[in-house]
């Protein structure tokens, strides 16, 4: 039987046995090396563990490297430097000779392989990763497969397991491990060779994604991921462009000057080496070898940080159980906190935090180096991540916050050394200090006003501004949800985008109407917003008085619907009343002329109209683009929506019926009603709003509204039983309000030309139908605003 202590002491230290006790390497017809965060094919202990588990089984081995859609914070920014890696190991592993296959998650590509491997397999190792998703998914393997599961260290130069505790100082660690370690830092590392010619099975239960001219933003975009956060043009993954960064750190001198400049964050005084650590992409012995080697006060701090501290957390997540709540900060800690969770402080929701908007400008300068530059410099991060718990309501808030933010954009995210950081930030590997303060109590204050005076906070916040390799001009036309969601998504990135839209307005068809009294949400009657990736938004509009919730998991915009696209709108250069005419290519940009004859100029325009408009101004384009056929595919229904005023309620039997003041009906001039007085801060007049059904409407389209009117209210009336008379009666038409044949793909994207669409027929096929307008419109447009940014920052091949 293969047992982890029959291995060679180097790598057996390392291995983490998960399976259950009946599983025993027996039988199989391969062994696999699922690779997760060791993304690399040198100086790498689990592949040397498959390897030499194979030798010694008589077996092929073959790496299974997966992203899936469906990890925390799935997002173009991960998911881009994730197959970045993936394309370099994929060549490393061809020149070793090692059988590799990648499984990207997407349509056509979803489903359990890996456990359909595992049930081929006399063994599956991959790497020890004490966080999660990976620690349970570890375990959900093992528990699922009857051959064993095997996890091994290839992060730490001290391995995980002979650690023994959960140390919760480093002063502690560093002593206890100080023998551990001083044997292994200059130990050299020689690859285990393979022992077959590369093998991977014929029978892959998935298509393997070939990486070596793979288009990533392509295969990026077509993922089901959050396309908000995008690609970080200037670091990207892999073994490649991680050596390179670090050869650059030391060739140049920041490597010798670190001890005296890292706590600079104005300057370039840090290696930026973290998110390559995290994902294995480099080898930690190797760095730590070449450390060992140069020596220096520089070397020492560096090796300090990097196998105390980072070593530290690991270890800690490794023999903590539950590293990610506050029962992993100390008691101390704990007990302060709570009782400082009634102290004044000042909530913010998570929007305004995400989007830099605390007015703390030397936080709100942080937070942006993480949403558009992906890392956020150490020394900063420790005052960025004291400030949130002010913001929020109590310790538990907090916590869940500072992994949301940190995981969401850093590129280092959801990694121990993470985790060690943000509770650092609420007492863990700490002491009390005194006198207490408001809301930490006796965890270790650190003022950002203070902070802002240490250092040269202008240069700090030019370097953080400074472009990240994204300068397009963008135009978007139409500023409904789409095209807002769209602009939103780039303005945060730092693009110069222009949105142009016809009314007088914002929004769309999330549109409220005023007369007098009466206010009607004549549009949209109400959002949903069921899909995962919305829910942080729903949650901070509800809380900054953007939308209230209805029922059954529904919404309406606090002060009219209209309230949610003004506030999208809100930081955005909206120009209103203007009406687009055509568009024209103009070098290597477009020249948009609107009705009065006025030139808008950019390098890439975005339609963001209902598609037979978009197929419209897409016809004023000389050279066809690509996707006008599909455009022109998409048919939508029109929509009558009839606002009434009644001067007396319905009888009290049938307002009881009206659960949520909705009526449906089975005439299709009445297809929908909303009464209008049952919602909040409106008039308790008897106002309504009907929409009527689509095929009606368009039976109907060219009639005169107030011919549309008169019938409606009129039938209205008999429907509700009302004997009193009609105060007002106007009808609107919604030319272009349902999709009735939309598209598979989210939105559509023309790269070379700079030209694409969005909108609520997009991801509108069979398969999509279920998810709400409002939702797809949102969903489309930041759709788009990653292709933009995926396009920007496209690399179709690593940089040496």
């Amino acid at each position: 039987m293969l047992r982890p202590d029959s291995f060679p002491d180097h790598l057996a230290e390392r291995i983490t046995d998960h399976s259950a006790s009946a599983a025993c390497v027996s039988g199989g017809r391969f062994v696999i090396y699922w690779m997760r965060t060791a993304v690399r094919a040198h100086e790498n202990p689990a592949l040397d563990v498959a390897l030499t588990a194979g030798q010694r089984l008589g077996l092929p081995v073959f790496v299974y490297h997966a992203l899936s859609e469906k990890y925390p914070y799935a997002s173009d920014r991960h998911h881009t430097f994730i197959l970045e890696g993936a394309r370099d190991v994929e060549a490393e592993c061809v020149a070793r000779g090692i059988g590799y296959a990648f499984h990207l998650e997407r349509p056509g590509q979803r489903g359990p392989a890996l456990r359909t491997l595992a049930a081929r397999a006399a063994l599956v190792v991959t790497e020890t990763m004490p966080v999660a998703p990976l620690d349970w998914l570890t375990d959900s393997l093992a528990e699922a497969a009857t051959c064993p599961v095997w996890s091994v260290d290839t992060a730490c130069v001290v391995p995980m397991p002979l650690v023994g505790t959960a140390h919760t100082r480093a002063f502690a660690f560093r002593d206890a491990t100080a023998a551990v370690r001083a044997a292994r830092v200059s130990a050299d590392w020689t690859d285990v060779a393979p022992h077959t010619p590369a093998f991977v099975p014929d029978d892959l239960p998935y298509e393997p994604l070939r990486l070596a001219h793979a288009d990533i933003a392509a295969m990026v975009a077509r993922c089901e991921i959050d396309h908000g956060v995008a690609p970080v043009p200037h670091t990207r993954g892999g073994t490649v462009a991680g050596y390179a960064r670090w050869r650059a750190f030391v060739t140049a001198g920041r490597l010798d000057r670190y001890a005296a400049k890292r706590n600079d964050a104005s300057i370039d005084g840090v290696s930026r080496m973290s998110a390559y650590f995290h994902y294995g992409m480099v080898s930690t012995f190797r760095i730590v070898r070449e450390c060992t080697e140069r020596g220096g006060d520089g070397a020492v701090k560096y090796l300090d940080e990097l196998l105390v501290w980072r070593e530290l957390a690991y270890a800690f997540c490794y023999w903590h159980d539950a590293p990610d709540t506050l029962d992993a900060i100390p008691v101390w800690a704990r007990e302060t906190l709570a009782r400082h969770e009634s102290d004044t402080r000042t909530r913010h929701t998570w929007e305004t935090l995400a989007r830099s908007g605390t007015g703390d400008e030397l936080w709100d300068t942080a937070q942006q180096s993480l949403r558009v530059h992906g890392e956020l410099h150490n020394n900063v991060r420790m005052t960025w991540g004291k400030a949130i718990p002010m913001w929020s309501t109590n310790a538990s808030e907090s916590l869940e916050r500072l992994i949301d933010l940190n995981h969401r954009y850093a590129l280092d995210g959801r990694d121990p050394a993470s985790y060690g950081g943000l509770l650092w930030c609420l007492g863990q590997f700490d002491r009390p200090f005194t006198p207490e303060v408001g809301v930490l109590g006796t965890v270790r204050p650190r003022r950002s006003d203070e902070h802002r005076q240490r250092m040269n906070f202008p240069a700090y916040r030019a370097h953080v501004s400074r472009s990240a390799g994204l300068s397009p001009r963008v135009t978007v036309i139409g500023a409904g949800i789409s095209g807002l969601s769209c602009a939103r998504t780039l303005h945060d990135h730092g693009i110069a985008v222009t949105v142009l839209d016809k009314s007088r307005g914002v929004g769309g068809r999330i549109s409220t109407r005023r007369e007098g009294q009466w206010m009607f949400d004549h549009g949209a009657p109400s959002l949903r917003l069921d899909d995962a990736r919305l829910a942080r938004y729903a949650e901070s509009w509800i809380q900054d008085g953007v939308l209230q919730p209805m029922h059954e998991g529904e919404y309406v915009g606090a002060r009219g619907m209209n309230t949610l696209p003004k506030h999208l709108a809100r930081d955005l250069t909206v120009k209103t009343g203007v009406h687009v005419a055509s568009i024209a290519r103009a070098g290597a940009g477009w020249a948009i002329t609107d009705r009065e004859g006025a030139a808008h100029d950019c390098d890439i325009v975005l339609l963001a109209t209902p598609a037979p408009q978009a197929a419209v101004l897409m016809s004023t384009i000389e050279q066809p683009v690509a996707f006008a056929q599909s455009l022109a595919g998409v048919s939508m229904l029109p929509c009558w929506s009839s606002m009434i005023v009644f001067d007396a309620p319905p009888p009290a039997l049938v307002s009881e019926s009206l659960v949520g003041g909705e009526l449906r009906t089975d005439l299709p001039m009445l297809h929908r009603a909303w009464r209008q007085s049952s919602r909040r801060g409106r008039s308790t007049d008897e106002a309504w709003v009907v929409h009527s059904e689509g095929g009606w409407s368009a039976d109907h389209i060219e009639a005169e509204p107030a011919d549309i009117a008169s019938w409606v209210s009129d039938a209205l009336r008999t429907q509700l039983q009302i004997a009193g008379d009609i105060t007002y009666a106007v009808s609107h038409r919604w030319r272009y309000a349902r999709v009735q044949t939309g598209l598979d793909d989210a939105c559509v994207f023309d790269e070379s030309r700079g030209i694409g669409a969005c909108g609520d027929w997009g991801a509108a096929g069979a398969t999509r139908r279920s998810h709400p307008s409002v939702e797809r419109a949102w969903l489309s447009g930041i759709a788009l605003a990653g292709r933009v940014l995926g396009r920007a920052t496209s690399r179709s091949r690593p940089v040496p």
